[in-house]
């Protein structure tokens, strides 16, 4: 009878077919020094002590934890697997980038080497973007040196909330962006804190810039140029309005000597109306304040075919030179403080459609020249204008 494979392996008496498992790992000079310290390891968790010569199996295991300790490199070796602090305190080395570099045998890191695995063939490439000036300048501000901002950046966010400050979009912010104000960019606060700004000629046109100093409220600042910092904030950023009493604050340094550091917002004017439409030109001490970042008369000269300007020409009764002013945070003071005296009569532009003018007040001149003060030396909150006696009052 053929005996089967089965057969043959249970007949084995003396075992010759058990397959023995080989050891596939060959132990390093590194790993029998480990292994000579594990013995020590296991010496102390057993007895809670080191070895001693008190006998001949303790003798050996504290001959070899002395020649340890008296063998720099052996302990530096051995000084991770140290769980009872038997080498004591050993100066590990910390490899620098230059070592890391220097053990590179096969040449992985050689920048001369083969680098087309980094080309990009088959993804668009980003197109070079028009910040970098701001990315590239960008420097991180000690903790100490940036309490001040952080406190100021918390004041903001409250503000914001509660509705002392808004957001607005940021049209043709690069034309008007004011030192000491507030600003959104990438859902970031930033602070513009100065601004040192210089007149240059580009192409037959001569516009301010300059370098700024930029306050983030991640604790970095950037000394980014005017004109980026405008073009960064009208592109992916908001305008963060002032509050009330820092309007005054702004306002009132008109009354101080400028520095060349200072930044010219515009105009503030006062113009009469020249129509001959009767439900205009037979209103007494009508007229209108507004603010213009270029010169009053460059400004006014199509005002028949604006709006704004009730579709006829007007005569300019007064300006008044800004530095550092918030546009929008003046225009809500001086509208809420003639709030109740404003124009209130609709007009037609040539398609019939119907507009409300906004700032056209009926108000003595002497009393909106008080009130530009007012606001140029920063009490007006302080006032109001009362109707029946047509002045100016404290609250």
């Amino acid at each position: 009878m053929a005996k089967t494979l089965d057969d043959i392996f249970d007949d084995d008496d003396f075992g010759l077919l058990n397959q023995k498992e080989k050891s596939g790992n060959l132990k390093t000079d590194e790993d029998r020094l480990i292994d000579s310290f594990e013995e020590i390891n296991a010496f102390y968790m057993k007895n809670n002590c080191e070895p001693s010569t008190a006998s001949m199996s303790e003798y050996n295991l504290s001959a070899r934890l002395k020649g340890f300790r008296s063998n720099d490199s052996k302990k530096k070796i051995l000084k991770p697997f140290d769980r009872f602090n038997l080498l004591g305190e050993v100066e590990m080395v910390k490899k620098t980038l230059d070592d890391i570099l220097a053990e590179d045998d096969l040449g992985l890191l050689n920048p001369e080497g083969d680098l087309s695995i980094f080309e990009f063939k088959h993804t668009p490439k980003v197109e070079k973007r028009a910040d970098t000036d701001f990315v590239a300048q960008r420097t991180a501000i000690p903790n100490k040196d940036f309490e001040k901002y952080e406190a100021m950046f918390k004041l903001v966010h409250e503000d914001l909330k509660k509705g002392r400050r808004k957001l607005l979009p940021a049209e043709n912010v690069y034309k008007n962006i004011q030192v000491e104000h507030f600003y959104l960019l990438d859902g970031m606060l930033l602070y513009l804190q100065s601004a040192i700004l210089n007149e240059e000629e580009i192409g037959g046109r001569k516009r301010l810039d300059g370098r700024t100093v930029t306050i983030f409220e991640n604790a970095t600042m950037s000394n980014m140029l005017y004109r980026s910092l405008g073009k960064v904030i009208q592109k992916n950023g908001m305008v963060i309005t002032d509050t009330d009493e820092n309007v005054q604050y702004q306002l009132s340094k008109n009354t101080g000597l400028l520095e060349d550091k200072d930044l010219q917002s515009g105009w503030i004017y006062v113009v009469k109306s020249k129509s001959n439409r009767s439900e205009i030109a037979n209103v007494k001490n009508l007229f209108k304040i507004g603010f213009s970042t270029t010169k009053v008369a460059e400004r006014i000269k199509n005002a028949s075919k604006q709006s704004t300007y009730l579709y006829s020409d007007v005569e300019i009764i007064a300006t008044y030179s800004c530095y550092n002013l918030n546009v929008q945070s003046f225009e809500k003071l001086i509208h809420r403080f003639f709030a109740e005296n404003c124009l209130n009569i609709d007009i037609y532009d040539a398609n019939e459609h119907r507009l409300v003018p906004r700032e056209w007040f009926v108000v003595p001149l002497q009393v909106i020249d008080e009130a530009i003060l007012l606001l140029i030396n920063g009490t007006i909150v302080n006032y109001k204008f009362d109707n029946v006696s047509q002045a100016i009052v404290l609250k």
